[in-house]
């Protein structure tokens, strides 16, 4: 039986010192080369918050005008013609939407959040911090305490009436609607 969740999409998330370090490819090598098998599930090739889904590092943290790029096009590097492909993202001319498998980590800590109705953020925590409980996680090596990926919304999205939901704690899915065409009558 499948279960579906919908998750509360944050319309302003305040935490100003958020995502501060950068991740470098050099840091985040070194960071694999330690054998963590749940490190490998979250930023293993084609995971939505692997560093290398585009092709080359890119910082996942970094927002990424990701609905500009065919998929088809954009991860082709990546899947061969008989691997299942875990992230997908199409538009509609109604909606943009985002599907995206999520690592197996557990408890499913997702959470999504809109920044300043630019940014859609997707983000979740797979390991405890052992340092102080007040220090936020993502303001340290926050890649050793979880993930994230940004998207730059399009000009045209409704940001604040975004949906997001997970089926059986392991599938993601975003719709941005498109904002209504305003039309002024000739």
């Amino acid at each position: 039986m499948t279960s579906y969740k919908k998750i509360e999409v944050l319309l302003e998330d305040h935490s100003s010192q958020k995502w501060c370090l950068p991740l470098k490819e050099d840091v985040f090598t070194t960071f694999l080369e330690k054998g963590n098998p749940v490190a490998h599930k979250i930023f293993g090739e084609g995971s939505l918050f692997s560093p290398l889904l585009f092709g080359k590092f890119f910082d996942p943290s970094d927002a990424f005008p990701l609905w500009e790029f065919d998929a088809d096009v954009l991860l082709s590097n990546l899947y061969g013609s008989s691997e299942k492909r875990t992230v997908d993202w199409f538009q509609t001319d109604a909606d943009y939407v985002l599907k995206a498998e999520l690592p197996e980590t557990g408890k499913n800590s997702i959470q999504v959040c809109v920044e300043k109705g630019e940014v859609v953020e997707i983000s979740g925590q797979w390991r405890q911090q052992q340092e102080s409980r007040t220090k936020d996680w993502r303001g340290s090596n926050w890649w050793e305490h979880g993930y994230v990926r940004r998207i730059e919304l399009p000009d045209d999205a409704d940001w604040r009436n975004m949906e997001a939901c997970v089926t059986d704690d392991t599938l993601l899915e975003i719709r941005v609607p498109k904002s209504p065409v305003n039309c002024i009558p000739p």
